[in-house]
């Protein structure tokens, strides 16, 4: 007794039932979801040739054909396959299935006509069922009850700058909703905040102004903005937009112990380097004054507990080849040879650390030791 509300307790903590029920719902919900009428026929048909896939090698196939084709007739074309296709068709959707299996009913006669009847005249299944015997759906680049053709049909529709509403279905207007940047009925102008760079008889091409023009433009530079300017930018007559320097109009447009940098229609603020208390750009050369703990010399500043850090790892240095050494000579009794090859090895990882320091410009990386020197 106590195992099963001990199991009860942990299926109760692992599966919680307001989450089974949700995902319960959301399954249900994407199951009995209604989809157009054209996009229901279409994942019907898409199903029906996922099973005529999965029921591509027939169980019949192989052995003895010639008695297969005389006994069981063509697996390809056969009721046995129909059946097995139809079983499952609809199963694999993960929404609209509820819809896709009461379409596969309706239209379950048109289906069986193609099946034995059109397969080799009309070898497509969703042009015989969708667009000529359901009418749900129209050919490519049509539209509405009586499948119109689109504006530009067939090779230039909306002119390729845009897409034809209600294409494909037996709904829309056949109007042109235009792709970005451009606009017209057919989608042969340019949209405002965009130029024509190209134009023949046939193609357009519009191309977005630059970033600084608010409104319209003749070309791709701020110069060439003939309405307003964007943040950051400023009417200039004869010169189109020019760009504010923020960094020289307004002192204070950075907070404190940062530095400005200018860039087009807008500024950046940086960080000053450690050693400043204010700065006019990034590196100890660049301070208005030094920071606690810093001094200048000659225009750079310098921490001044360098030395003491210097002497810190000099000695942790120090202290490291010494112990390398006593472990050396402790192994030297145990074993002469092994205790031989360390010292050895001891000896040239000294020797090479010491090269790299003093040849490698390792201390090149601080400032000079001679500037504190001379304090």
């Amino acid at each position: 007794m106590r195992c099963l509300l001990l199991l009860s307790l942990i299926l109760l903590v692992s599966f919680p039932p307001h989450k089974c029920q949700t995902n319960n719902k959301n399954k249900e919900e994407a199951k009995n979801a209604v989809l157009p009428p054209c996009a229901s026929c279409k994942v019907l048909v898409q199903s029906f040739k996922k099973g005529m896939e999965k029921t591509s090698r027939g169980k019949f196939e192989g052995g003895d054909s010639a008695w297969e084709e005389d006994k069981l007739g063509s697996y390809k074309t056969s009721e046995v396959r129909l059946i097995e296709i139809q079983e499952n068709v609809c199963k694999d959707l993960d929404h609209g299935e509820t819809q896709c299996h009461s379409l596969a009913e309706e239209l379950e006669s048109e289906i069986e006509e193609w099946w034995f009847k059109k397969q080799e005249t009309d070898p497509d299944l969703f042009e015989y069922l969708c667009i000529t015997k359901a009418e749900r759906c129209c050919p490519k680049d049509t539209y509405g009850p009586q499948c119109t053709e689109c504006p530009g049909f067939p090779d230039s529709v909306c002119n390729n700058n845009g897409k034809c509403k209600g294409a494909g279905t037996r709904k829309g207007n056949g109007k042109c909703t235009c792709d970005r940047g451009y606009t017209g009925d057919s989608c042969f102008e340019c949209a405002s905040g965009f130029y024509q760079s190209y134009k023949d008889k046939k193609k357009l091409l519009c191309t977005a102004c630059h970033s600084a023009c608010k409104g319209d433009c003749t070309g791709g530079s701020p110069q060439d903005c003939t309405e307003d300017c964007h943040s950051g930018w400023r009417k200039i007559e004869g010169k189109g937009c020019v760009d504010i320097d923020e960094c020289v109009e307004n002192e204070e447009s950075c907070p404190k112990n940062h530095f400005c940098v200018n860039n087009e229609g807008n500024f950046t603020c940086i960080a000053c380097d450690r050693a400043c208390d204010g700065c006019y750009g990034d590196g100890p050369d660049m301070c208005e004054k030094c920071a606690e703990r810093f001094i200048k010399k000659d225009n750079i500043c310098v921490d001044t507990d360098i030395l003491g850090r210097k002497s810190q790892e000099n000695w942790a240095r120090y202290v490291t080849y010494l112990g390398l050494a006593v472990a050396t000579g402790i192994i030297f009794p145990l074993n002469i040879y092994i205790a031989s090859v360390i010292g050895i090895l001891v000896a040239s990882y000294i020797g090479a650390s010491e090269y790299m320091i003093s040849q490698g410009k390792i201390q090149d990386a601080v400032p000079n030791l001679d500037l504190l020197n001379n304090l």
